[in-house]
């Protein structure tokens, strides 16, 4: 299957069904010497896995993280990094009903058309459990970009379009009892990321955060600044102005979400991602079986009633693995710091 690696000089593959043995990533590229266990990573998998609370589902599982190479004596090698989480608290007979049947909202039409199988259990590579792999691979990304200055602030910041807070909850409340669910949207900033860092053309920043963001399964939108919105705006209102601070070359404003030319400007990169509802619900709904029949389906089993305050962690892996990738790349931008790097 192709499409499971991601990145060019910090490149991740990941591995694992949500039903298997386990989950899991290798990370090839990332620099030798970076302080690294797996108490680093645990925090990340905490803000990924359900917590029984209101807004997430009553699956168990612990996604404890095992670093099986890649790290000797508390720093990485410069060798493949190999993680991996054991998965605890399967039950595959809650989709023994979906084996010849296609679950609206989700990808099993698509595997069977391409592929002529499918793992119904839970949706195999689809599902939403493969991300806890991501957020290992960002989880380290994270680790270096924080060794250049670099941080997150990315938080859930409405559930089926009100703001966070006991209005949101209560709807999320609402949507269970009524057996449905909702979509939800996260913004994700990322402060400190130098300008000039990004290609022309084909692989803008912008480009590859898009397809870093659109490649989260339940992505259905994403907007980089002001995003959608100025379509709306006139010429005067949406540049970003510069000017000096200190010394330092400083926009004025940022429309742009620190991006402009497929290159960063040194003002924060914000990033506006709006995730669908989640599309296992329990109530009826009209489908078809393999064998091409219309039936009608209700979806039971454990499932999130709202995917974002579980994803935010997510989108920052995925943008942290891009913005460490552009950065390696840039250090050969120019011949400067090429000789700078090698000058005896």
């Amino acid at each position: 299957m192709a499409g499971s690696s991601y990145g060019t000089l910090f490149r991740f593959t990941t591995w694992g069904e949500s039903h298997g043995a386990g989950l899991g990533v290798v990370i090839d590229g990332c620099p030798a010497g970076l302080p690294l266990s797996e108490e680093d990573i645990m925090p990340y998998m905490e803000r990924r896995r359900p917590n029984g609370g209101r807004l997430s589902t009553k699956r168990n599982e612990a996604d404890q993280i095992e670093i099986l190479s890649g790290v000797f004596e508390g720093k990485t090698t410069g060798t493949p990094i190999s993680m991996m989480v054991r998965n605890t608290d399967q039950h595959s007979r809650d989709y023994g009903n979906l084996a010849s049947v296609y679950r609206p909202g989700h990808a099993d039409y698509g595997y069977d058309a391409k592929f002529g199988f499918r793992d119904y259990r839970g949706g195999g590579r689809s599902s939403g459990r493969e991300t806890l792999a991501r957020v290992a691979a960002g989880a380290v990304a994270c680790k270096a970009l924080a060794e250049l200055g670099i941080s997150f602030d990315t938080k859930v910041t409405a559930i089926g379009g009100h703001p966070m807070g006991p209005e949101a909850e209560a709807y999320v409340d609402q949507c269970r009892s009524e057996k449905d669910s909702t979509g939800s949207e996260v913004i994700c900033c990322v402060h400190g990321v130098p300008a000039g860092i990004g290609d022309p053309v084909f692989d803008k920043l912008d480009a590859r955060l898009a397809q870093a963001i659109f490649s989260i399964g339940a992505v259905k939108g994403l907007d980089i600044g002001d995003g959608h919105l100025v379509s709306r705006a006139r010429g005067s209102e949406n540049n970003d102005s510069f000017r000096m601070v200190n010394g330092v070359v400083t926009p004025v404003t940022n429309h742009a979400g620190g991006i402009l030319g497929g290159i960063s400007t040194g003002a924060d990169i914000v990033l506006h991602v709006y995730f669908k509802p989640t599309p296992s619900i329990a109530r009826p709904q009209e489908t078809i079986t393999s064998g091409h029949e219309d039936t009608e389906i209700e979806i039971h089993g454990r499932h999130d009633p709202v995917i974002g305050p579980r994803a935010a962690v997510v989108v920052e892996a995925m943008t942290s693995a891009t913005i460490i990738d552009a950065m390696l790349i840039n250090m050969s931008a120019k011949m400067d710091s090429v000789r700078k790097f090698y000058e005896k």
